[in-house]
C-alpha cells in the first residue's frame, strides 16, 4: 500500500499541457484567509521535487517571495532606479555607469541566490588588471549595497560582497604640479583665452575648479578697505561650490583668501570683458552673477574649462625653453584640479609651512596637503640644515 504523504509535503502530478511534472506544497493562509500554494517544475520528478525542496527551504528562511530566476542585474537595476533617491544627478550618472559597465556585464546574468563570495574575489581580481584601487572600491561599493537593498527585501539570505576585500588594483594616474617657469609659461600663453582670468585666480590662490565656477561677484572685493583696522585687502570668498547643496567640500573650505596683484588685474580684465559680452549677447545673455561664464552668462562647464586648459597648455609647451624643463608638459594628460596642485608645490618650494598651505587651500588637516596635493620640486630639504648652520653658524673654511 503506498504511503500517504504527510501534511505540507506537497503534490506532484503530470502536466500534460507542458509536458513537465508539476511539485506543489500549500504554505498555509495569508493575512487575507487565501492559500499559499508554491510551485516547482521540471522534466522529471526528480528535477521537480529538488525545485519544490529549494522553494520549501526559501519559505522557511523568510524567503518566499524572492522568485527563483531574481539575478545581480535585477538587483542592480531596482538598486539604480530606487536606492539612490535623493542623490545628485551627477553621482546617480557615475553610478550607472559604473554598474552598465563593469558589474552587470560580468555578473548580471547570475542568479542572485547563486552569488557567492568566490565569484565575486574572480570579479575582482579580474577587474583589479585594468582599474585603479579606487575604481575597485567604487564597483564593489555599488555591488554591495545593491545586494544589501535586496537582502532587506527578502530577495537573498545574505550578502557574499561583504565577506571580499579589494584588490590592489593598477596604479591610478598620478597628478602633477607645474614648476615655477612652466606656471609663468602658462599665464603668458592664457593670455586672451577665453580662460584667461580663471586660470589667473586659480592658479595664484589654490581654488578647486569646483569653487571657482560658481564664483559671483558679490564675493570678489578689488578694493579691500585699507582704512579698516586690521585693513582688509582685496580678496574673494570661497563660499559656494558646485554640489547640489551649495555648500564647500568641508567646513574648512569656506574661506576668504586676499588677491595677489596679478589676480585683481585680471578680474578687472574680467569684469570689463564680461560687460562687452554681455552687449554682444543682447537677449541671449543670462545673468547669473558669475565671475566666469560661458559667452552668454551661463556657468563654465567642467568639460569645457579643461578643454581651455589644454589649448594653453599646447601654446605654453611650445614656448622657448620648455623643452629643458624637469617634465614636459602633454596638455592631454592634464586636468584643471592640476592648477591647485601647482600652487600648493610652488609654496612649498618656496619654503612656505605646510600648517598654512593646509589652511589656504581649505584643507581639513595637513595630511591631505602632504600625501595628495603638495609634489615638492625641490629635491633636497633644506629645513634641518638651515636651522642648524642659524643655532651653531657656518664654520671658517678649514686651514690647509
Amino acid at each position: 500500500m503506498t504511503k500517504r504523504r504527510s501534511r505540507g509535503d506537497g503534490g506532484l502530478h503530470w502536466d500534460d499541457k507542458r509536458e513537465r511534472w508539476i511539485a506543489t506544497a500549500s504554505l498555509g493562509f495569508d493575512p487575507s484567509g487565501k492559500r499559499i500554494v508554491k510551485r516547482a517544475s521540471g522534466r522529471t520528478k526528480t528535477a521537480a521535487k529538488a525545485k519544490l525542496k529549494e522553494v520549501l527551504r526559501d519559505y522557511e528562511d523568510g524567503l518566499a517571495i524572492a522568485p527563483t530566476g531574481y539575478t545581480v542585474r535585477d538587483a542592480v537595476t531596482d538598486w539604480l532606479a530606487y536606492g539612490l533617491n535623493g542623490r545628485d544627478a551627477s553621482t546617480v550618472g557615475t553610478n550607472t555607469i559604473l554598474c552598465n559597465t563593469h558589474v552587470i556585464p560580468a555578473l548580471g546574468a547570475r542568479k542572485l541566490r547563486d552569488l557567492s563570495a568566490d565569484d565575486v574575489d574572480r570579479w575582482l581580481a579580474d577587474k583589479s588588471k585594468v582599474l585603479s584601487t579606487r575604481s575597485l572600491e567604487a564597483i564593489r561599493s555599488c555591488l554591495n549595497r545593491a545586494v544589501k537593498r535586496a537582502m532587506a527585501r527578502d530577495k537573498v539570505k545574505r550578502n557574499v560582497v561583504e565577506l571580499c576585500s579589494v584588490p590592489t588594483g593598477r596604479p591610478g594616474r598620478p597628478s602633477k604640479s607645474l614648476t615655477l617657469k612652466q606656471a609663468e609659461a602658462v599665464l603668458t600663453a592664457a593670455e586672451g583665452s577665453p580662460i584667461y582670468a580663471y586660470l589667473v585666480v586659480s592658479l595664484l590662490t589654490g581654488g578647486r575648479t569646483e569653487e571657482m565656477r560658481p564664483l559671483t561677484w558679490d564675493h570678489v572685493d578689488l578694493d579691500g578697505d585699507r582704512t579698516a583696522t586690521p585693513a582688509i585687502p582685496p580678496h574673494i570668498a570661497v563660499w559656494r561650490s558646485v554640489r547640489s547643496s551649495g555648500d564647500t567640500k568641508t567646513r574648512k573650505s569656506r574661506r576668504t583668501l586676499a588677491l595677489p596683484g596679478r589676480a585683481i588685474d585680471a578680474l578687472k580684465i574680467q569684469r570689463e570683458r564680461q560687460g562687452w559680452q554681455r552687449l554682444a549677447a543682447g537677449d541671449q545673455w543670462q545673468e547669473n552673477g558669475l565671475v566666469f561664464t560661458s559667452a552668454v552668462g551661463t556657468e563654465l562647464d567642467a568639460a569645457n574649462v579643461r578643454r581651455e586648459l589644454r589649448k594653453v597648455l599646447a601654446r605654453a609647451a611650445e614656448l622657448p625653453g620648455m623643452d629643458v624643463e624637469p617634465h614636459v608638459i602633454e596638455p592631454d594628460e592634464w586636468t584643471t584640479r592640476e592648477t591647485r596642485t601647482s600652487f600648493v608645490s610652488i609654496l612649498s618650494d618656496r619654503g612656505i609651512p605646510l600648517e598654512e598651505i593646509s589652511r589656504l587651500v581649505g584643507h581639513s588637516s595637513t595630511a591631505v596637503t602632504e600625501e595628495v596635493y603638495r609634489k615638492q620640486i625641490r629635491p633636497v630639504i633644506q629645513t634641518g640644515a638651515t636651522a642648524m648652520d642659524g643655532i651653531f653658524g657656518t664654520p671658517p673654511p678649514p686651514k690647509r
